[in-house]
């Protein structure tokens, strides 16, 4: 079973792999849950004001995830206009990120909450969503962004993200790595944002109830 077909490819990479076996069944990444969780106010004051964006990624704080590209990012974006950057979750790379942070001069702007256990409510409320990943299996949090209805954007990384967004019908998808590609796609949605109402719809396609169909006729032996 694979989450997505990137995966499913590379499975056919492995020797003794019956790749006719292989069947892709998407992670299950919509809930009803999360808009109504998506309806709670984030606890951070950044989400009083309204005049500055506000750019949000969630994850783990570990090399796959690759932060300091998004950083970076960040740093050219806040060179032609404001915006806020809120990084949550958690792990041994914080104490690298943070110095990352202090030495672009950035700490006024760039904050990292740590876990949070609610995060659609920030997802709601942010103007950008991005995903920086170097690497996926299939990128939960871009489905959960889409279904609060918030602009994504994110790496056309192996694999996952590309399925999501339909080749970049949904969202931008740049290079691995490419800040400058991040910084430009960020700032595309920011001033022409995906319409909230498309994000959902196209979410739902990642339900838990599609999955569990899918699963249903697998067992039952359809193709």
């Amino acid at each position: 079973m694979a989450v997505s077909k990137g995966v499913a490819e590379r499975l056919r990479t492995i020797p003794g792999i019956d790749f006719d076996r292989v069947h892709v069944i998407y992670n299950p990444a919509w809930f009803p849950e999360i808009e109504s969780r998506a309806l709670e106010p984030p606890r951070h004051p950044w989400f009083e004001e309204h005049n500055v964006p506000i750019i949000l990624s969630v994850g783990r704080l570990v090399p796959q995830k690759d932060y300091p590209t998004l950083i970076r990012a960040f740093e050219l974006l806040r060179r032609r206009r404001k915006a806020r950057l809120l990084i949550l979750g958690e792990d041994r790379l914080r104490p690298d990120l943070e110095r990352m942070i202090t030495k672009l001069h950035l700490n006024d702007c760039i904050q990292m909450p740590g876990f949070v256990a609610n995060p659609w409510s920030y997802m709601a409320c942010a103007s950008v969503f991005v995903l920086s990943s170097a690497h996926e299996g299939f990128g939960n949090v871009l489905v959960e962004a889409m279904a609060c209805g918030t602009p994504v954007v994110s790496t056309d990384c192996p694999s996952g993200p590309a399925e999501i967004l339909d080749f970049g019908r949904y969202g931008p998808l740049v290079p691995v790595g490419d800040a400058v590609a991040l910084a430009e796609g960020i700032e595309a949605m920011i001033d022409n944002p995906t319409p909230p109402h498309i994000l959902k719809r196209r979410a739902q396609e990642f339900s838990e109830e599609k999955a569990a169909l899918h699963y249903l006729r697998l067992f039952n032996g359809a193709p």
